[in-house]
């Protein structure tokens, strides 16, 4: 049986190995030269995607790995797909490699996307969604995003996948739409970052 000890709210000043150290943040040791910070999840500012062709979570700091965007309620005025695109500096808007699909009654209908993730094949502007995407760093700038969503209506769900080579290191999430132009007009979006 393991058992967790903080005895001190600094540093200690030569960390041994195995060492669990707190200074508002957790570091762990793995050698005694060697210090590593645990970051924490964090959540994002919920936004209301009520108004706006696009909505951006920037200050991501360097050490994130993992992005989940979350998404409920979310609606535009029009039929452009609604798209998440990730960035440094500024969002990268092409060079996605995926694709999104959904299922309905109907069938299944598939398409191709390269100026962003896409939240779903096609789109009507009654619809609301809601759902979930991971974005993770595979290696260095290169991140892939997956999700699945479902239609307010309970007659469709999504599925999609993409991937992207940044510029540099990821700093920022925007959501908006293949054309850039369609406003928002219900729901809500938040994200949660860890390293």
């Amino acid at each position: 049986m393991s058992i967790l000890v903080l005895t001190s709210d600094t540093l200690i000043g030569t960390p041994a190995t195995g060492n669990l150290e707190y200074n508002g943040q957790f570091f762990g040791t793995d050698s005694n030269a060697s210090r590593a910070q645990l970051q924490r999840i964090v959540q994002g500012t919920s936004v209301a995607s009520t108004s706006g062709t696009s909505i951006d979570f920037t200050g991501i700091p360097s050490w994130v790995k993992k992005i989940t965007v979350m998404y409920n309620g979310f609606s535009t005025n029009g039929t452009s797909v609604p798209i998440i695109q990730l960035g440094s500096g500024s969002p990268t808007t092409s060079g996605y490699l995926g694709s999104a699909s959904q299922q309905s009654g109907s069938g299944v209908s598939v398409g191709n996307f390269t100026a962003g993730c896409a939240f779903c094949n096609t789109v009507n502007a009654a619809t609301t969604q809601r759902g979930i995407f991971t974005c993770v760093n595979l290696s260095g700038n290169v991140w892939v995003i997956s999700g699945t969503g479902a239609w307010s209506d309970n007659t469709v769900t999504t599925t999609t996948s993409s991937g992207v080579t940044l510029g540099g290191t990821l700093d920022r999430v925007r959501i908006t739409t293949v054309n850039g132009t369609d406003a928002f007009d219900a729901g809500t979006i938040n994200i949660i970052y860890e390293g």
